[in-house]
């Protein structure tokens, strides 16, 4: 994962540079010309993280999700410290020097690469190491997009809650971080006036040495991406456990398997299936029917699955059999508030709107199935507006009283580690939402043992196996492919 981090941000400020420097130089001599360049520059860094990826994340050639996608949104974060830096390092050389070269009969050539660049290198330094640690720590969010890297521990330990796979990833981070500083920071010193200067050889020893480190990690990021099948899942507990889920079972198949898991929300993983960077990953029927082909809603399960069968096969896409078990969305209160005060329908929460403070994920507060159409149907008006957070998180802020009631998963472990209470949907108004896997089409006709692998899934997962298995990652903290391979030995 250090490997995967280094590459991305090597890559993307050895381009950020070679954009850069030029960029400055015009920007340094053609004052009209250069104020364009640094606002688009300013502009692209303002832009959230998470935002520009989601952005770039449909556009033809940068998009998809992988390394591509994650190495373009660098390079914009890393274009304004260099070009501003390169400029005023230009623009600050003293103006008696330059007359004095031009008397010595220097062309503006010469000038530039034998006194410009010389004199404003530590200021270019200065910007290349700026956006070599703006670098390392926008390239976590990365791991949002498949990217890989050490935000893959830190996405991963949100998810479980866990905080020492977040450190995991967040303290080789913060080491990568320093030693580039300091490095960037020793050469930014020497090459300042006055001291000794580096001789041409270390120069070219330096060099070669970054050149045979960027191209090992380019490598061992080519040789780390296999061409076997490609399973996604989105970004919490269950989503990782059921690609693993595929994953393993394909690999007992002898069918070599890449995971890209621990993606974004719905809708990451559905570009991303839809546009080839992966082959599969579980989706819930209720969630493709609303969410994505933004149907109306149905309540019958095998309407439900037989439209969305038929909408996806016109994308080259298909629906395998459900794995068995249906997680629909279920409000959730603490226990004692439910025993106290004899909550055990969604109805009931009438009693309580005006003064409770629920909190929703980001994608329920959206969805036409999620709490807009929840509102309407059962007629709720809290006091206060939801408060948005990511889903994992959302139990622990249950448990701890800063809100009253959530919207989670009928499947989640932490309901009853936390001693959480489920209201009764009284009212009907969720629609099913089993698990069916998504494969592309193409890769079922190419590749027939996928289909006879995942159909020996097919109903055999229950809503308590599911429940125990997002228990054993969320609370006892058990690894992902651990439970998993138990599962599993428990269906021979």
């Amino acid at each position: 994962m250090t490997g995967r981090h280094l590459f991305l941000v090597g890559m993307s400020t050895l381009a950020a540079a070679a954009i850069g420097l030029p960029a400055g130089i015009v920007a340094a001599h053609r004052p009209r010309i250069g104020r364009p360049i640094l606002a688009v520059a300013n502009v692209a860094q303002t832009v959230p993280s998470l935002a520009l990826l989601g952005f770039l994340l449909p556009l033809p050639l940068v998009g998809g999700i992988g390394p591509r996608i994650a190495i373009v949104a660098l390079i914009l974060y890393g274009l304004l410290p260099i070009v501003r830096s390169t400029a005023t390092g230009l623009s600050s050389i003293d103006p008696a020097v330059m007359e004095a070269g031009v008397a010595m009969g220097m062309t503006p050539r010469q000038l530039l690469l034998l006194v410009e660049l010389p004199l404003a290198l530590p200021s270019i330094v200065a910007g290349v190491r700026i956006a070599t640690i703006v670098g390392i720590g926008t390239a976590t969010i990365a791991a949002a997009v498949g990217a890989g890297g050490l935000g893959e521990y830190i996405f991963r330990g949100l998810s479980m809650v866990d905080s020492t796979v977040i450190l995991a990833g967040a303290i080789p981070a913060a080491v990568l971080a320093l030693a580039a500083d300091a490095s960037l920071t020793w050469l930014e010193r020497r090459l300042s006036p006055g001291r000794q200067p580096i001789s041409p050889a270390a120069a070219i020893v330096l060099v070669a040495v970054l050149v045979l480190a960027a191209a090992g990690l380019a490598g061992g990021a080519r040789r780390s991406t296999s061409n076997g099948v490609v399973i996604g899942s989105k970004n919490f507990t269950e989503q990782v456990i059921l690609g693993e889920l595929l994953a393993e079972t394909l690999e007992r198949q002898g069918i070599p398997v890449t995971r890209r898991l621990n993606l974004g929300g719905t809708l990451i993983c559905d570009q991303a299936i839809r546009s080839g960077d992966i082959d599969a990953y579980v989706e819930y029927t209720g969630t493709a029917l609303t969410a994505i082909l933004h149907q109306p809603v149905v309540r019958d399960a095998d309407r439900t699955l037989l439209t969305v069968r038929n909408l996806y096969g016109r994308s080259g896409l298909a629906v395998l059999d459900p794995l068995g078990f249906n997680n629909t969305f279920a409000l959730i209160v603490r226990r004692a508030d439910a025993d106290a005060l004899g909550l055990g329908s969604i109805s009931d929460l009438q009693k309580t709107q005006s003064a409770w403070r629920p909190g929703f994920g980001y994608e329920f507060v959206e969805r036409s199935d999620g709490y807009p159409g929840l509102a309407a149907a059962y007629g709720l008006r809290f006091s206060v507006e939801p408060h948005v957070m990511d889903l994992d998180l959302i139990y622990r802020a249950l448990a701890s009283k800063e809100v009253d009631v959530i919207a989670g998963d009928a499947t989640s472990g932490l309901v009853k580690a936390l001693d959480l209470a489920m209201l009764r949907d009284d009212r009907g108004y969720f629609p099913p939402y089993h698990a069916v896997p998504i494969v592309r089409s193409a890769v079922l006709l190419a590749h027939p043992e996928v289909k006879a692998a995942f159909e020996h899934l097919a109903g055999r997962i229950s809503e308590d196996d599911m429940r125990g298995m997002n228990l054993a990652v969320d609370v006892e903290h058990r690894d992902v492919a651990e439970t998993v391979k138990a599962f599993l030995g428990s269906l021979r």
